[in-house]
């Protein structure tokens, strides 16, 4: 695991909903277009089977018009615990962003679940590179935020 720091990105968010719930809001194609990408950004899903060997195709269309073809292979799946897929994507004019993620969801009670974003590249400079072009650190802190305005009540308690 030594090997794989430097060309690992980590985020992470408590959600204050239960994990069913959370689970639910990124498996659904119906709920994760509501919130899915950084601030500004819409989605469009053209296939998404979430299951081992399953695809999800999407594109990302950017607040300056750009479009952001997106595909992803499921690798693992194990609800509502974490979800495991090799993701290939970016724009037309950009760096090609390629990772193994892994998704997972940790139940820290009956209404809070601790949301990982644990994605690892082929080397640290496509690790550095995303970052710096596409701005993943902080568009994957604007998506997470994203999902917990969807899912937490304005009181902040979940169900």
């Amino acid at each position: 695991m030594a090997a794989e720091k430097n060309r690992r990105l980590l985020i992470e968010r408590v959600i204050h909903a239960p994990r069913e719930m959370v689970w639910k809001a990124w498996t659904d194609p119906k709920q994760i277009v509501k919130w899915w990408g950084p601030n500004g950004f819409t989605t469009t899903i053209e296939t998404m089977e979430v299951r081992p060997g399953g695809v999800w195709t999407f594109v990302m269309h950017g607040p300056d018009g750009t479009d952001y073809a997106n595909k992803s292979t499921f690798i693992e799946v194990v609800p509502p615990e974490r979800i495991v897929f090799a993701h290939g994507g970016g724009s037309a004019d950009g760096p090609r962003a390629q990772f193994e993620s892994r998704r997972t969801f940790q139940a820290l009670g009956r209404d809070q679940t601790r949301v990982s974003i644990d994605m690892v590249f082929p080397t640290a400079a496509d690790r550095d590179r995303i970052v710096q072009y596409y701005g993943a650190i902080e568009g994957g802190h604007q998506t997470l935020r994203r999902l917990s305005e969807l899912l937490e009540p304005p009181d902040g308690r979940a169900g």
